[in-house]
């Protein structure tokens, strides 16, 4: 049995756009991403993979679909589910009227994020090769660059 509250199960909801978000896992600060195949990954960088369109469904469950990838033939687009198991399914198996892919986010604490940007990933990534100074990805390195900073 899994306590609904566990660290490892909450997932912060980033609006990006217009009824699109990121989603980031609380413990690690990973963004979760769909390739081109549909198979769900966990990402350090935010970037166009980790964007996820959310819509209200009929019934008031929420569904999230990949904002890049849908069927080919049918335009039918990808989501995001679990099966019974609770394993990840692959996007372009997940349908909109299953129950595999209703969510219902439940808000815990309201925080305030800044969005992130593929452009400003992009900037930092050039700057940083040019300095020398490491990217950053994830909150373990944000501390340590700020703890840096500080001796300085």
């Amino acid at each position: 049995i899994c306590c609904c509250c566990c660290v490892s199960a909450l997932f912060n909801l980033i609006p990006v756009g217009l009824r699109v978000v990121a989603i980031q896992g609380v413990k690690a600060g990973l963004y979760v991403a769909m390739n081109g195949e549909g198979f769900l990954y966990s990402s350090e960088a935010f970037t166009a993979e980790c964007k996820f369109k959310e819509s209200v469904f009929e019934n008031y469950y929420v569904i999230y679909s990949s904002t890049m990838y849908r069927q080919h033939e049918s335009g039918r687009a990808w989501f995001l589910g679990l099966n019974k198991e609770g394993t990840i399914m692959k996007g372009n198996r997940v349908k909109k009227t299953k129950p595999c892919s209703h969510f219902v986010p439940r808000p815990i604490e309201v925080c305030m994020y800044k969005e992130p940007s593929l452009h400003e990933l992009d900037e930092k990534q050039r700057s940083r090769k040019n300095s020398g100074t490491p990217t950053m990805g994830t909150r373990k390195e944000l501390n340590q660059d700020s703890t840096d900073h500080e001796g300085s």
